[in-house]
């Protein structure tokens, strides 16, 4: 059966604004719909191209649709905007977004599925655990430095300020001195947390194919594999591994005029999960190494005689993220770096 209505649904929490159009941009009907109104009304519709801003909620409705025979497909809002049409409301959003969609060059976002979103919140509460662990931290030596004592960044540091709060003949008063010894039971108590979701990520990274082959590259360890699971879309949605760097932001920024290329720094504007997780990964496989595993002829030792460090990192994941696109496409382990090194 042919689709040749486009839905437009500019989503909320209680009022949903629909918009529909003929494949030429026609329009047919608007709608401005109650939560419970607008699942009946789009299960009554017939097969039709439901297009939707890639926010809250969206990969739920996503799913939903689906279910009643619809094709669905999501927009980032950035790509939306240019399409409104003077004064922003709702009705005017619902039809951008169907004006957007028709445009042949457009990106889509792909939906996620229960267990992708599921493991989002998962990976994401670990880092807003280890977030809180900083703050803690940081805190700490704020409160120590007020009173002369300096303590070096690190959570590695944290026995140290515990030796300073515990001196038998401390200078400190006994109120700071609670306080402080306060933060150090929640540090530990965070700890406790950042471990068991750190193992419940372990083993689900353990228990998935996907994972387990991006775990053969060296660098990627369970968190970066399961960032990777998470939040990336199917692999044969870019056209090769330079689109999928691109996409995580491990690009220069670009501005170029009149034929002359000029590029600036990374981009940062895509995938900030993956990519945080991939220089991670990149820098801790450089500790690892050392100069003297580096092949001298190789590509990696020219870049580390000439560029500072964090930059042939961030350049090292680039090319980690290009090796990530050919493994899941081409269903392989990682094979030996040697060949890659050396191009």
């Amino acid at each position: 059966m042919s689709i040749n209505t486009m839905i437009g649904v500019d989503l909320a929490k209680s009022v949903f604004q629909v918009h529909g159009a003929s494949t030429n941009g026609e329009m047919r009907f608007q709608r401005k719909l109650s939560r419970q109104a607008f699942s009946t009304f789009m299960a009554q519709q017939p097969p039709a191209s439901v297009v939707m801003e890639a926010c809250g909620s969206a990969h739920y409705w996503a799913r939903v649709l689906s279910g009643f025979g619809h094709e669905v497909r999501l927009i980032a809002p950035r790509y939306v905007r240019p399409f409104v049409k003077r004064q922003k409301n709702d009705a005017a959003d619902a039809e951008a977004i169907v004006v957007a969609a028709q445009r042949p060059e457009m990106r889509f976002v792909e939906p996620k599925s229960e267990a992708q979103q599921s493991a989002a919140i998962l990976y994401r509460s670990r880092q807003r655990l280890v977030r809180q662990r900083t703050e803690t931290v940081n805190a700490l030596r704020a409160a120590l430095y007020e009173f002369g004592h300096v303590i070096p960044q690190g959570i590695r540091h944290v026995g140290r300020i515990r030796a300073i709060l515990e001196a038998p003949h401390s200078d400190l008063p006994a109120l700071m001195r609670e306080e402080c010894l306060a933060m150090l039971e929640q540090l530990a108590v965070l700890n406790g947390w950042i471990d068991a979701k750190t193992a419940k990520i372990t083993e689900l990274a353990a228990a998935t194919p996907v994972s387990k082959r991006l775990q053969t590259m060296p660098g990627v360890g369970p968190l970066v594999a399961m960032a990777v699971e998470t939040f990336a879309p199917d692999m044969t949605s870019f056209h090769n591994g330079r689109d999928f760097a691109a996409w995580l932001g491990l690009v220069p920024r670009q501005f170029s005029s009149g034929g002359k290329e000029r590029l600036g720094r990374v981009t940062k504007a895509g995938q900030a999960d993956i990519r945080q997780m991939l220089i991670i990964g990149a820098m801790s496989r450089l500790n690892w190494m050392g100069r003297k595993a580096i092949p001298e002829s190789s590509w990696l030792a020219r870049m580390m005689a000439r560029k500072p460090r964090m930059l042939v990192a961030i350049a090292l994941a680039n090319k980690m993220a290009r090796q990530i696109w050919a493994m899941l496409t081409r269903n392989e382990d990682y094979k030996n770096p040697m060949p890659v090194m050396a191009a």
